[in-house]
């Protein structure tokens, strides 16, 4: 096969995002996302309604991914697709596009793991510096939080995960208790930078081994907010900002207590980290703060940090250098392991 120049066209549309992309080898030409405002009212992502605007949204967005790139669809040397994990409704919107594209132009198909892609966002190609192997990918989102093994571009073990919720859905469900609309983590974000992060202590959760667990400190938020509110009706609006900040550090205290004893156990000082929530700007900051212990640590560009199909992409582009192709027998999965 020859694999000197590859045009992939990825589609991810494992959640609220439909997003569509093309690579010229791991380059990215394009990399269009359309987001969905409906689910704000609701204060969180309605399945039904996502896989409805998934089905509005995915032909304008793959062809103004191809405009984007300057090619046409006949150029396509292969289609990339997200097969999970995620909702079993968006899912099948962009699984069943893809294999419909693929049999059309007579063009091989790549099933790719959602997280995967979040990891291997990293080799995306804009001249900068990647992870060598063996390195640790911690991805953090909304519906993830993982410690990852990475050995190869498709070889990689979970060895700590959340035993409930995720980091972000810890963000959204405080910021909910607190008034703000969804998604609330960038806000509790933004509001954190000028709050006293010391001011209002909350629990570290205690989990097993390289594990996580949220529900208990997002308990504890509900609780502590209703107990000071009963004292002062208007203690969230004169507290906001501490009470933000001090979420914000107990959350990168929790993620980060357990990243440092991975380094330690595995001896591994590489670390990557990926997903929604690696746009944290207090999560980047102490990340790079381990530079002073000697790891090398990696951060993705803004753009490859929430769901995107370039991510998608660039991990359709090293299976397709496998020849690890898809059959039309290949089915979305809403739970997938790594």
């Amino acid at each position: 096969m020859d694999t000197q120049i590859s045009y992939i066209l990825a589609i991810e549309s494992s959640c609220d995002d439909t997003s569509c992309a093309v690579l010229k080898n791991d380059r990215v030409l394009s990399n269009v996302v359309a987001g969905q405002e409906i689910h704000t009212k609701y204060g969180g992502v309605v399945p039904e309604l996502a896989s409805r605007a998934h089905q509005s949204n995915i032909v304008p967005v793959v062809d103004q991914a191809l405009k984007q790139a300057g090619i046409s669809k006949e150029n396509l040397t292969a289609i990339a697709f997200t097969r999970g994990p995620g909702l079993m409704g968006s899912l099948l919107v962009g699984s069943s596009f893809a294999k419909s594209l693929s049999l059309a132009l007579n063009i091989p198909l790549i099933d790719v793991h959602h997280m995967h892609g979040h990891i291997l966002a990293h080799f995306i190609n804009e001249d900068q510096k990647t992870p060598d192997f063996p390195f640790l990918g911690v991805t953090i989102s909304g519906g993830h939080t993982q410690i990852v093994k990475v050995t190869d571009y498709h070889e990689m073990e979970v060895i700590g995960t959340t035993q409930d919720d995720a980091i972000g859905e810890a963000f959204d469900k405080s910021g909910k208790v607190l008034g703000l609309g969804y998604p609330a983590g960038p806000q509790i974000d933004k509001l954190a930078q000028e709050g006293d992060p010391k001011k209002f202590p909350f629990p570290v959760p205690k989990a097993p081994d390289l594990n996580y667990s949220f529900s208990g400190f997002k308990t504890a938020v509900l609780y502590f907010i209703q107990r000071e509110v009963k004292k002062d009706p208007d203690f969230v609006e004169k507290n906001l900002k501490d009470i933000c900040a001090s979420i914000q550090y107990t959350l990168i205290k929790i993620l980060f207590q357990k990243v440092e004893k991975a380094v330690k156990q595995t001896g591994i000082k590489s670390v990557a980290i990926g997903g929604g929530v690696s746009a944290n700007s207090g999560i980047r900051a102490q990340l790079l703060s381990y530079k002073n212990k000697g790891w090398n640590v990696f951060i993705p560009p803004f753009q490859y940090t929430t769901d995107n199909a370039a991510m998608i992409g660039i991990s359709g582009y090293f299976k397709y250098l496998e020849g690890n192709f898809a059959g039309m027998e290949v089915t979305a999965s809403p739970r997938i392991e790594m």
